[in-house]
């Protein structure tokens, strides 16, 4: 069961929420695994310390022309079909952007003179390992590298099998999430009680029901900022899976990168209700 931790903006506790829950599931014996999908900064290793032994470049395929082959300015159907503009014709030639290429193989594919094959360009790193029995992965992109999506897709065939898998997606509501929800079961959207906060859950909530996943929604320091949250949730009848509490001891858990779970009083029971919460709510939508 793959269930994916999401928001609809950063620094609403997402992460926080996947590591405490992960700790929680395995205190309980259950089969879990962690993927940090969130590859244009994942930060899930620094609160479960895992020790990483598996190390993959990720690539994406880029186009390579023949000049021997291509006809140049008497054909330029690549250059025609691209969307991307990865592949422009100039003073007769065929000249390519691997950075602006998506790797969809169209290119290749439509060259009448197979003067086109595939070369490949890497996007950033694969990372396996454990945290505390517990199997992690991680992707991270290359500074500077747009395409998150193919990664995250790495990432996502790299984390083994488990009978629940976490996904830390990453924040908002743009195409490297949409990857990071692909084929998940459900979805725990992590917001926090601010104006702020609701008018990006309200993004990631219309996302979710474009894509049918269900979904229900966990408040992160609950008791700061006001009752938007709340009475939004009530307005759009959205399940409240868990309400973390605003606490100053757990804030300086935080900083010390130390899990609620373990270290601060009365949030193993926060967690243990969310799990329980998050279980009853999959039966329903399954039901």
């Amino acid at each position: 069961m793959r269930i994916a931790i999401a928001s609809g903006k950063g620094g609403t506790g997402k992460t926080t929420v996947v590591a405490n829950l992960a700790v929680h599931l395995k205190n309980s014996k259950h089969s879990v695994a962690v993927a940090d999908c969130d590859v244009e900064e994942p930060n899930l290793h620094l609160f479960l310390n895992p020790h990483l032994d598996i190390e993959k470049t990720a690539v994406v395929p880029i186009p390579e022309v023949d000049n021997e082959l291509c006809t140049g300015d008497d054909c330029g159907l690549c250059a025609q079909l691209c969307r991307f503009k990865s592949l422009i014709l100039m003073a007769g030639e065929v000249m390519v952007f691997p950075e602006l290429c998506h790797g969809c193989g169209l290119c290749t594919l439509a060259c009448p003179e197979k003067a086109i094959t595939e070369g490949s360009r890497a996007i950033g790193v694969v990372r396996s390992g454990k945290a505390n029995c517990i199997p992690f992965t991680e992707g991270e992109m290359k500074i500077g590298e747009a395409m998150a999506p193919p990664l995250i897709e790495e990432v996502k065939a790299a984390s083994p099998q488990c009978d629940i898998e976490l996904i830390d997606c990453p924040p908002g509501t743009s195409c490297p999430v949409i990857k990071a929800l692909d084929g998940v079961d459900f979805a725990v959207l992590v917001t926090e009680p601010t104006p702020f906060g609701l008018h990006d859950l309200d993004l990631a909530v219309l996302t979710l029901r474009q894509l049918r996943i269900p979904f229900g929604v966990v408040i992160n320091r609950d008791g700061m900022g006001n009752s938007c949250v709340h009475d939004y949730l009530n307005r759009e009848k959205i399940t409240l899976l868990g309400a973390i509490p605003h606490s100053l001891k757990a804030a300086q858990a935080y900083s010390k990168g130390l899990l609620h779970v373990g270290n601060v009083e009365g949030f193993d029971d926060h967690y243990a209700k969310l799990w329980e919460n998050i279980q009853q709510s999959i039966g329903e939508a399954r039901s």
